[in-house]
């Protein structure tokens, strides 16, 4: 919890007459606050964008500009309305306490008032603020803990590409909005070569940052829009929205080459002597109807693609 202490507040004191200035800011000072002066309500809207004050002591009765009106025009700024207010009025009429409620003001002391009352009003009204304070951020913690759960539950731990679960429902939708659009929607099935070897020769370890590098090199190259999912252990899978074959294939083929070309740690004990990856690729509607028929089939030609020699792009 927030714990507050004067010397870390700032009051601003708004009075015409410089005595009542004096003596304000005498008792605040007295207990560490800092003070800021303000001569009338002219001058009080200046100080308070210029400083910002914790808390306004807030005279009614001035020349200019009065304190229902200050009051009013600080409550209706975006920057400054969540600043207490403190009246300080001669007046004890329940009409003019109804017309501060309405202008915005959040306590009133009559003068002439005691020490101890204005005080402990100060330090009632920068408690409650610092306090509100606090819960909103808790509310913000709250709000990007939500958020981070929500990646959690659509990410792969390992690589940050979207998870299968997130990769199905999102495929469904695609599909849906292409039967609707008569757009189409392609996916690319990915699976590393010889990964199991790299694994086996060395080590986990380093078979997770071969992971995480393609994951990388996929995200990058994709548009914001598409999709890039772990499919599962050394498989990854992509979206292309509104995508044909043509376009599909041309995205596939640079994602072939970049891998290809990569410097992997090791990869030339690779049986052939490189990290590359074999993919399969399918179409909505030129291929398949729905989601089993167009990832059953990207997977039949990503076998094709592995039966014919790896490294290569599967269209047909």
């Amino acid at each position: 919890m927030i714990e507050l202490t004067p010397n870390e507040s700032t009051v601003l004191v708004v009075d015409d007459l410089h005595l009542n200035r004096k003596l304000q800011r005498l008792y605040l000072t007295e207990v560490g606050y800092r003070v800021v002066l303000a001569e009338d309500g002219i001058d009080a809207l200046h100080k308070v964008k210029d400083v910002l004050p914790d808390l306004i002591l807030l005279d009614v009765m001035m020349p200019r500009m009065n304190g229902f009106e200050v009051c009013r025009h600080i409550k209706h700024n975006v920057k400054t309305r969540y600043i207490p207010i403190i009246m300080v009025t001669a007046l004890n009429e329940i009409e003019s306490k109804i017309k501060g409620i309405e202008s915005g003001a959040d306590d009133f002391i009559c003068k002439p008032f005691n020490k101890l009352e204005l005080l402990a009003r100060v330090k009632s009204l920068l408690r409650i603020k610092y306090l509100n304070k606090e819960l909103q951020l808790k509310v913000r913690q709250l709000e990007d803990a939500q958020i981070e759960l929500k990646k959690l539950a659509v990410t792969d731990g390992l690589t940050g590409a979207y998870n299968y679960r997130f990769f199905k429902e999102q495929l469904q939708k695609e599909i849906t909005r292409a039967q609707r659009h008569k757009s189409h929607v392609s996916i690319v099935m990915i699976d590393i070569d010889y990964f199991k070897n790299y694994n086996d020769t060395h080590g986990h370890p380093a078979g997770d940052e071969v992971l995480k590098t393609i994951s990388a090199l996929l995200k990058k190259n994709i548009r914001n829009l598409d999709v890039a999912a772990r499919y599962g252990g050394e498989e990854f899978v992509l979206i292309l929205i509104e995508s044909d074959k043509n376009a599909a294939s041309i995205v596939a083929r640079k994602i072939k080459d970049l891998v290809e070309n990569f410097k992997f740690k090791a990869e030339e004990t690779q049986p052939n002597g490189k990290i590359t990856v074999s993919m399969g690729v399918s179409t909505y509607p030129d291929d398949a109807q729905s989601f089993g028929q167009l990832v059953e089939l990207a997977d039949e030609r990503l076998y094709k693609a592995k039966n014919a020699g790896r490294n290569r792009v599967v269209l047909t």
